[in-house]
């Protein structure tokens, strides 16, 4: 999935090219890193200090202010690039923290001119080991919608992920986020997309912290529409299990879940969603070697698309 860069700036001088290339493999023109340890350069440090100090004023901050500027620059060269690393970001994160807690949840909720945050980005970019990082400041804004209506969860949920600390941050996300909450634009769930996209262990940590599957979106499509046109039959079986699953819920257009199988050619998953209707059940258990919702494990407006966090 593309992201929109954090920033644009004009053409750069020889030594901005510099200190781009430095930042590009790794490393801040701004941060010095003796040892382990990440410290401000002068100058930085005194933006930050400037930032903290109109934070405590009533009229809040200056967006327009160089120290404003300075800061947010570097915020996004060091936490959100594509070949962003943990160790820097958490260098930044502590010497920010040491000047005022007020800074560092301004810093770390600084969005570019699409509205994504550092959260967004990192989570977009498979760069799980920062997210964690900012969720363990305690201050991220998780719920933040970015211009195209899109929240750092939801965008989580489009996520690939292969190895288990990442789906263990993915799941803290879920948990700490409104995992119901709906695109802006769209009213699209976190759910929705991870259906859309194939996601199953996604779909599976989703249920597991709280996920809706009756919630229905602009177009009046649920989880399990999206489900049934996809033809993801192992998805509609984890759906149709849970408590409260409404298989005959409509869209706008009158057109139920089964219809829509039906319409897409997914007979698989149309059989199963009559066997259901007709039995009258509240759910269906789940075959053993079937995935279930636990958070150990893992019609759509979108087409299939990734939503552009634009």
């Amino acid at each position: 999935m593309a992201l929109p860069a954090a920033g644009r700036p004009g053409t750069p001088s020889r030594r901005q090219s510099q200190s781009l290339s430095r930042v590009r493999r790794g490393a801040s023109p701004c941060l010095r890193l003796p040892g382990s340890r990440c410290e401000l350069s002068p100058r930085l440090r005194e933006a930050c200090a400037a930032l903290q100090r109109q934070l405590s004023r009533p009229r809040g901050v200056a967006r327009d202010s160089g120290a404003a500027r300075l800061v947010a620059q570097e915020w996004f060269r060091v936490s959100s690039q594509r070949r962003s690393q943990a160790e820097p970001v958490a260098g930044v994160l502590g010497a920010v923290v040491r000047l005022g807690r007020e800074l560092l949840e301004h810093v770390v909720n600084l969005t570019d001119g699409n509205g994504n945050t550092a959260l967004h980005y990192s989570v977009s970019r498979g760069n799980l080991a920062i997210a964690s990082l900012l969720l363990d400041t305690g201050v991220c804004k998780i719920d933040h919608q970015n211009r195209a209506g899109y929240s750092a969860l939801m965008l989580a949920a489009l996520t690939s992920v292969g190895r288990e600390e990442d789906m263990a941050v993915v799941q803290r996300l879920f948990r700490m986020g409104s995992v119901n909450a709906k695109a802006s634009q769209t009213g699209q769930t976190a759910l929705m997309l991870a259906i859309s996209h194939g996601r199953q262990d996604t779909v599976a940590a989703l249920l597991a912290c709280g996920a809706d599957v009756n919630v229905q979106d602009a177009d009046g499509a649920t989880a399990l529409m999206c489900a049934s046109e996809y033809g993801r039959l192992d998805t509609v079986r984890l759906l149709l299990a849970q408590p409260g699953c409404d298989p005959a819920l409509l869209d706008n257009e009158g057109t139920s879940a089964l219809a829509i199988a039906l319409e897409a050619e997914q007979d698989e998953v149309a059989a199963l969603l009559h066997a259901h209707l007709s039995s009258g059940q509240p759910g269906l258990p789940l075959p053993s070697d079937r995935p279930t919702a636990k958070p150990s494990e893992g019609g759509c407006s979108d087409g299939g698309e990734d939503p552009p966090p634009q």
